[in-house]
């Protein structure tokens, strides 16, 4: 038989241990979309550089196509300098806003011709 002041010590325990983990999948959740959001960053970026390379080399605006094609994938360009044949480029994307979260992510990528 339980002791009278024992009662109710695994419910405070359980209710104890979901918020726990539900503190931990909220954690989580924000690092995944972090990390969702910088990698869509880097694959604008590299998309970005690509086209930049690719109108230096058409003789066309190679920031402008930058700033366009990082836009269509949901990026901003925040930076776009020529170094020789190169295109170096420099996007962000909005990062997630949960728990308190304000950053945003950057991305940054170089193209240009095969040396070789």
């Amino acid at each position: 038989m339980m002791a009278r002041d024992e009662r109710g010590g695994a419910t405070v325990f359980t209710i104890s241990c979901i918020g726990l983990l539900l503190l931990l999948g909220a954690a989580l959740s924000v690092v995944a979309a972090m990390v969702a959001a910088h990698r869509e960053a880097q694959a604008a970026a590299d998309l970005a550089a690509l086209a930049a390379a690719s109108a230096i080399a058409d003789g066309g605006d190679p920031c402008g196509e930058g700033a366009a094609v990082a836009a269509a994938n949901g990026a901003r360009l925040t930076s776009c300098s020529i170094e020789g044949t190169d295109a170096v480029i420099e996007v962000v994307v909005t990062g997630p806003r949960w728990l308190g979260q304000t950053g945003d992510l950057t991305g940054q990528a170089r193209a240009g011709p095969a040396s070789g």
